[in-house]
């Protein structure tokens, strides 16, 4: 081999290197380093073809494959799709557009039917309820007699049971905030403003506090008592800031020792972590 080739060889292995090292220098940086660091990637400079630089690919060692299994895996089953048996059908019947046979006119007698089901959704909807009470007078005395007004859940308030028990639910089970629910109920075109709602929410949980008293005394009087606290943001008024609170979970639920006792979870509110609040 004569100089000029050689030095020709040696020119085409050195710049295969530096390709080579460049490519290992950039897959290392993208794989490994931050992305503040990660190099910049010159599409072309990957793909260049350098002079001289010929990558010569290893043949990979081909076994043969394993034979086939002939059977069949079994089909997957179908889900059943059947939709529960509890919701309300409503039977819609289609009759055929002719009364009579198109093709001689004779009388129609029923054949059969095909019967198909559709899952349908009614959004929750707003009505008034009017209580009416009217006044009975008597023709010799003139006493006037009336029906009591029907209770309300909230005294002299506006909600029902079931809007009152939909906001707290939407609120707490949903997480639907407040401001959140005024707006859907907007859309309906009733306003109830958030402080509304709020101060609903605050009757509400006057009114179930007695049975969040019997429910923590059954909780609470149990052997094994299994309890554990989460960090929650909690709005701190005048400040626009947040504060951390606590929520604390007790549960009482010995059925792995063969309690017979049911379950139940007593859930308890601390504006902070200090060993008095558990």
């Amino acid at each position: 081999m004569g100089a000029s080739a050689l030095s020709h060889l040696v020119i085409a292995q050195m710049a295969r290197i530096e390709h080579l090292e460049f490519l290992v220098a950039k897959l290392k940086r993208a794989q490994f380093g931050p992305k503040s660091e990660k190099l910049a990637v010159n599409e072309a400079q990957l793909t260049l073809c350098l002079s001289g630089c010929v990558i010569e690919a290893q043949p990979i060692a081909q076994t043969d494959p394993p034979e086939a299994n002939k059977e069949k895996p079994a089909p997957a089953a179908r889900k059943n799709r059947a939709l529960p048996a509890h919701l309300r059908r409503e039977v819609r019947t289609h009759l055929p557009e002719h009364s009579t046979c198109p093709c001689c006119g004779g009388e129609l007698r029923r054949l059969g039917e095909d019967a198909s089901e559709m899952l349908e959704y009614m959004p929750a909807s707003f009505f008034v309820i009017r209580h009416v009470r009217p006044k009975m007078s008597c023709r010799k005395c003139s006493c006037v007699v009336q029906a009591p007004a029907p209770d309300r859940v909230i005294d002299r308030g506006l909600p029902g049971p079931g809007l009152l028990a939909h906001v707290v639910t939407a609120k707490f089970c949903d997480h639907q905030p407040l401001y959140r629910q005024s707006q859907i109920f907007a859309r309906e075109g009733v306003e109830l403003d958030r402080s509304i709602l709020a101060r609903w929410v605050g009757e509400a949980a006057a009114l179930l506090a007695p049975v969040a008293e019997v429910l923590r005394r059954y909780v609470l009087a149990t052997e094994k008592l299994h309890g554990d606290d989460t960090p929650l943001p909690v709005l701190a008024p005048g400040t626009g800031k947040t504060r951390t609170g606590r929520f604390w979970t007790y549960v009482r639920d010995n059925r792995p020792a063969g309690d017979k006792a049911a379950p139940a979870v007593w859930f308890a509110y601390s504006p902070n972590r200090k060993g008095e609040h558990p």
